[in-house]
């Protein structure tokens, strides 16, 4: 209805475009005239009243699914799922060899997936805890269900005649030939080779995996208390007051009081015997099912199908970089963090843990007079949204425009629903934007895949469906919502993993999007991070949300330059955490408790002391989602980095780069093996040599720009 809409605006070109596409009958999909610039519904107050939904919109269940009205539609949803499952397994292996079955096991995986993946995000995010109990329920039994037809051997065998039948392989398509493959190794990797016996004790420690991975991830997040009377009152009011307790629920890294950082850092990392628990079966158990189906280690059987490989790419890849890095850089790095640290508290100057990330700020604001109060009023939500949808289009012919929601289709009232558009293309997919603090909330920057784009049987293409979480402020009375540049940035990072999403256009569900290896996940939205950084790109949309006055060039150039200061200790750190994981997930049982292993590769790979009593391990939530895959991030920061010289840093805006990215990296989702993806972009195929170099070279200061904009 009009009284839902936003006033009337010329369409755009790129919509023009779409509806005259449509009209000539070239076949776009639908679009909707209801559709509204995106940087005003996160800016304009009166305007996102009304991209709210209304009972005269309709009513629906969240995410446009009618089941979920109510917590109890997830029993339902999952029944559904459940009984069609049952359906195509019956089909999968009555069906002669040929490409149908390879559709039919993505028919399978998407109706699960559509539960499960909806499910997971619904069971951390929503605010109501009725919905998150009944989600969290049913991944478990989604979950569980999939295990166990990953050890279904008559429904492999159908899988194994189609590869066993040369003819009809040699016939598919790569992309079908790979998706068969994958689903093989989804077999594989779970013990279908074993005896039944032995199956079943794989399934069972999948899904007791399944479960210490969410209670080790809650208890990541747990406060920890301690006797407010231990603390000297002075710094008693940083922490919140329960009684005769204090709670202490992070690092409080940033706070400028080196006792009241030293103090979080001891409390918050206290160990927990519960937790240290948790971690201990969850790694022992993740041996005991790497072992059982045939892998040396649980690294070994998490590193199949990545970039890396095996281990032993990964390690001396790890050892190349600490080798560049470590002796010179990072060193100089800490003695200038402790020269910062000596000036202001010369009673206690010794470099700890806790003082890393404050005093390299402090540095990156002395030496390049970055203040980001100065920043923010240049970096309103709303222009920021503009950016990405003018860099989208240059770069993509991508639009994004603001959609009302029906009621009941959002769990908050400030979740933005995004229509992602091609000039031709028509309708891509739906990003839900979930940016607003709220309580219960996870402080974490999120992408969520909640339906995964695939053909389906009908011709039609299911259209992506993607949540993207930040943890922004909301809008004052004077201003609209207003990012740090670190927080612009993140929205960046994860716009990257939207756009991975909407473009992974591939045949099969399986593969469509980030659902790749996790060493290539990454670089689509660490790429978009250079793409933050880069003048010509932040000119386009950084005003000062009053008086509309442009980001000064040169306060760019500084904040940009800024980010190199302590770069090498960063990384190092970085180096550190993926040689933990690596350790952790290697060879068992461990020689030392976690703690002391912690401890030891601590000081090999990072360099600030260990502090007793503390066991930072249990506050790894990476752990869960990233176990043996820590390592990603800087592979995918390599990749992104040499994509980001050899293609963009010319011109940020090349259309025709930015159709070869698309073209070579986005389309094929995982649907295509990484590193040739990689090579098709690069029109090169990149050795580990390469890889360090492109992380170091970008420790380098860019001294000539620098000095020019000084």
């Amino acid at each position: 209805p009009a009284a839902h809409r936003l006033p009337a605006r010329a369409p755009s070109a790129a919509l023009r475009r779409v509806l005259r596409a449509r009209a000539a009958g070239q076949g776009c999909r639908a679009v909707s005239t209801s559709w509204c610039p995106v940087g005003a519904a996160f800016d304009a107050k009166q305007q996102q009243q009304q991209l709210r939904g209304s009972a005269a919109s309709g009513e629906t269940g969240l995410f446009g699914v009618p089941e979920l009205s109510c917590p109890e539609g997830f029993q339902e949803a999952q029944d559904k799922a459940l009984q069609e499952s049952e359906q195509l397994v019956q089909e999968a292996c009555s069906t002669p060899p040929g490409p149908e079955t390879v559709m039919i096991f993505d028919q399978l995986s998407d109706g699960l997936c559509r539960v499960a993946d909806l499910a997971d995000f619904v069971k951390i995010a929503h605010p109501d805890f009725a919905f998150r109990e009944a989600a969290e329920e049913a991944c478990r039994n989604i979950g569980t269900v999939v295990e166990k037809l990953n050890t279904d051997v008559e429904l492999c065998q159908s899988l194994r005649r189609l590869l066993a039948d040369e003819i009809v392989m040699s016939s598919l398509d790569p992309e079908t030939r790979r998706v068969a493959e994958l689903f093989m190794f989804d077999f594989e990797i779970s013990g279908i080779h074993l005896d039944e016996e032995k199956r079943k004790k794989a399934v069972n420690l999948n899904v007791r995996i399944l479960d210490l991975c969410n209670e080790f991830l809650t208890g990541t997040h747990l406060p920890n208390k301690i006797d407010k009377h231990v603390l000297p009152e002075h710094i008693r009011y940083n922490f919140t007051a329960e009684g005769n307790y204090l709670q202490v629920a992070g690092l409080h890294a940033d706070c400028p009081d080196d006792l009241v950082r030293e103090a979080a850092y001891k409390i918050f990392l206290y160990p927990n015997a519960e937790q240290l628990s948790r971690l201990e079966e969850l790694l022992a158990s993740r041996n005991s099912l790497a072992q059982l189906v045939g892998y040396d280690t649980f690294a070994h059987r998490a590193l199949q199908g990545t970039m890396a490989k095996n281990p032993g790419t990964r390690r001396v890849w790890k050892d190349m970089l600490r080798n560049q890095m470590h002796c010179v850089r990072t060193q100089k790095d800490f003695e200038m963090m402790t020269k910062m640290k000596m000036k202001l508290n010369p009673q206690n100057s010794k470099l700890m843990p806790w003082d890393h990330p404050y005093y390299s700020g402090v540095l990156r604001a002395e030496r390049y007079n970055i203040d980001p109060g100065l920043y923010c009023p240049f970096f309103s939500l709303g222009a920021c949204m503009e950016g990405l949808n003018s860099l989208f289009s240059q770069l993509l012919g991508i639009s994004l425009y603001a959609e009302q929601t029906q009621r009941g289709e959002v769990w908050s009232e400030d979740v933005r629903k995004l229509a992602v558009v091609h000039e031709t293309e028509g309708l891509l997919g739906y990003i839900y934007c979930d940016f607003f603090q709220r309580p219960d909330k996870p402080h974490q920057d999120c992408h969520f895949t909640v339906r995964g784009g695939r053909l389906r049987e009908n011709g039609e293409y299911q259209l992506p469906v993607v949540v993207l979480m930040l943890s922004l402020p909301h809008s004052t009375r004077g201003a609209p919502t207003l990012l740090s540049p670190g927080m612009m940035e993140n929205l960046f990072h994860e716009m990257g993993h939207a756009m991975h999403s909407m473009l992974g256009r591939t045949r099969y569900q399986h593969v469509t999007g980030t659902r790749c290896p996790t060493d290539f996940a990454e670089v689509p939205s660490i790429l978009m991070e250079y793409f933050a950084n880069d003048y010509r790109v932040v000119n386009q949309f950084a005003r000062h949300y009053k008086t509309g006055q442009p980001l000064p060039k040169n306060m760019v150039s500084r904040l940009c330059e800024s980010k190199k200061v302590c770069a090498a200790a960063d990384m190092q750190l970085q180096v550190f955490y993926a040689a933990l994981d690596q350790i952790y997930h290697g060879k068992h049982p461990l020689k030392k408790s976690t703690t002391e292993i912690l401890k030891e590769t601590q000081e090999k790979f990072y360099g600030l002391p260990y502090v007793p009593n503390t066991a930072w391990q249990l506050r790894f939530s990476h752990l869960v989602g990233y176990g043996a895959k820590y390592y990603s991030y800087l592979m995918s920061r390599a990749v992104a980095s040499m994509v980001w010289k050899q293609c963009f840093a010319q011109d940020p805006f090349d259309r025709a780069m930015g159709e070869r990215y698309r073209r070579e990296m986005l389309a094929h989702g995982g649907g295509k093996e990484p590193i040739l993806m990689v090579q098709g972009m690069l029109q090169k195929s990149p050795s580990v040599e390469d890889f360090v170099d492109a992380l170091v070279s970008d420790l380098d200061h860019d001294f000539e720009t620098f000095i020019m904009d000084s």
